[in-house]
């Protein structure tokens, strides 16, 4: 695909070929034929309405749920990182664009004394990325505190979809990948700082005594089997510490893959394959990836 087709259209932060292995927390993963980082959503709305109709269209927020393969993203590749800004209304329903990092809404809600996004504070992720996966962490879901999402889709047409539209489950939604989010509203209630900030700190120390922190990983690798821990079933099967390359279960905690320093992303996937068939032969049981692995091998 030539990137003249946008520039001629004037569409600004457009990139060929580059590397999404600067893009994802892995730290892995070829190059996106067309990166496109926009800075708002009229930008947006643009690019997709000159695209050719053909192009594919592939969506990252922070990189952090996901491994991108070694030979790259055909089509475009679209970073919502600047999407991010975060505010409050008189009812105290806080909106916050897609690209937000999960942990900054999660401050936002503290500093402005509502409660019931301190979860947000233990996902590494964006807010656009956790709606797609109704993300959750210390017993709390997307799904709980979600009131309305708004969207545009690869032709930009906008629309707006409630918590019921999305038919949200455990670690999925029912919406079509033709829709990229831009914003949600989420609901809050009054609660005092000190027992919000005080919330966080338990949920932060909770996450960096069991998981591995400042590490290449891709946070957690499997989805957790109806009625069972995929850290446990792992760990039951003997791949605790698992190698292939430079890509290791973690000693720490068994259910994250770690990068360990120039591991390839056929590496990563390969020891992934590895445990959940290991796991199969030892307790009957088949895990599914929670990773997104996308592009070509």
């Amino acid at each position: 695909m030539k990137i003249n087709i946008f520039k001629d259209n004037f569409v600004e932060n457009v990139y060929a070929e580059q590397k999404l292995a600067n893009h994802t927390w892995f730290g892995v993963g070829g190059n996106a034929e067309i990166l496109y980082i926009p800075e708002e959503e009229k930008s947006l709305e643009k690019f997709l309405k000159v695209k050719p109709n053909d192009c594919k269209v592939f969506t990252i927020g922070a990189g952090s749920n996901l491994l991108v393969r070694d030979n790259g993203i055909d089509g475009v590749t679209l970073i919502t990182s600047k999407l991010n800004k975060i505010s409050i209304d008189k009812d105290g329903i806080i909106t916050a664009n897609s690209g937000s990092i999960d942990a900054e809404v999660a401050r936002f809600a503290r500093d402005h004394s509502r409660s019931g996004l301190e979860f947000l504070i233990g996902i590494p992720g964006t807010i656009g990325g956790g709606i797609k996966m109704n993300s959750g962490a210390f017993g709390s879901e997307f799904k709980d505190v979600l009131i309305d999402v708004k969207a545009i889709n690869h032709d930009g047409e906008y629309k707006v979809f409630s918590n019921d539209d999305l038919k949200m489950e455990y670690r999925k939604i029912g919406l079509k990948d033709e829709w990229i989010f831009l914003s949600a509203r989420f609901k809050t209630s009054t609660d005092s700082e000190k027992n919000i900030r005080d919330k966080m700190k338990n949920i932060i120390l909770s996450r960096k005594s069991a998981q591995p922190i400042g590490v290449k990983t891709g946070g957690s690798t499997f989805k957790n089997p109806v009625g069972k821990k995929a850290w446990q079933l792992i760990d039951q099967a003997g791949c605790r510490g698992w190698k292939n390359g430079d890509a290791m279960i973690s000693e720490k905690h068994c259910n994250f893959i770690v990068n360990l320093k120039n591991a390839k992303a056929h590496q990563i996937e390969e020891l992934g394959q590895n445990v959940k068939q290991k796991v199969f032969e030892n307790s009957g049981i088949h895990l599914h990836w929670e990773i997104e692995r996308v592009g070509n091998r």
